[in-house]
C-alpha cells in the first residue's frame, strides 16, 4: 500500500480519535516515525480535528461551571490542613453526592385524568356512530317500505 492510499484509508483518523486497535496504533506510530509525509498528514489531521471540536463545542452552563469551581476549591482547601500538611481522608466514605440538573424536556406532560376523559369520549363517539348507522339504515329500510306501500296502494286503487 502506498503512502497516499494509507493516508486516505482512514486509519489516521481512527488513530487520532482513539478508536484504533493496539496493532493499528503501533503501526501508525511506526510509520509516522519512518515517513515524513504520514507524520505531516497526522499533524495536519490532528489540528483539523481539534479546530472542528473547538468550533462545535458547547460551553457548559455558567452555574454548573461555578459549582464545579467551588467544589474544586473546597476539596483543595480540605486536603490541606491548617498547617499546610496533607490531611488524611475520613475513614467512612460519604455516599455519592448528586447535583440537581434541570433539563428542558421535549415531551408534553399530560395529566392522567385526560387519558380517562379521552377514553370516555372515544367510546361515546363509537357508540354514537353505531347508533347513527343503525338509525340511518332503519330509516332507509322504512323509506323503501313506504315507497313499496305507496305503489301497492296506487295499483289497487280503481281508476
Amino acid at each position: 500500500m502506498n503512502t497516499y492510499q494509507y493516508i486516505t484509508s482512514g486509519i489516521l483518523e481512527t488513530y487520532l480519535l482513539g478508536l484504533a486497535s493496539e496493532e493499528e496504533k503501533q503501526e501508525v506510530e511506526r510509520l509516522a516515525a519512518a515517513n515524513a509525509e504520514i507524520s505531516a498528514a497526522l499533524s495536519s489531521l490532528e489540528s483539523e480535528i481539534e479546530r472542528y471540536f473547538l468550533q462545535t463545542a458547547v460551553p457548559p452552563p455558567t452555574d454548573i461551571r461555578e459549582t464545579i469551581a467551588r467544589e474544586a476549591q473546597g476539596s483543595a482547601i480540605q486536603k490541606r490542613g491548617t498547617n499546610g500538611q496533607q490531611r488524611r481522608p475520613p475513614e467512612e466514605p460519604k455516599g455519592p453526592e448528586y447535583h440537581k440538573v434541570e433539563v428542558s424536556d421535549t415531551h408534553i406532560r399530560v395529566h392522567k385524568l385526560w387519558r380517562v376523559a379521552f377514553l370516555v369520549v372515544f367510546i361515546l363517539s363509537k357508540v354514537f356512530l353505531a347508533l347513527a348507522l343503525y338509525y340511518y339504515f332503519k330509516s332507509a329500510a322504512l323509506e323503501q317500505e313506504v315507497i313499496r306501500l305507496k305503489t301497492e296502494i296506487t295499483q289497487m286503487a280503481p281508476r
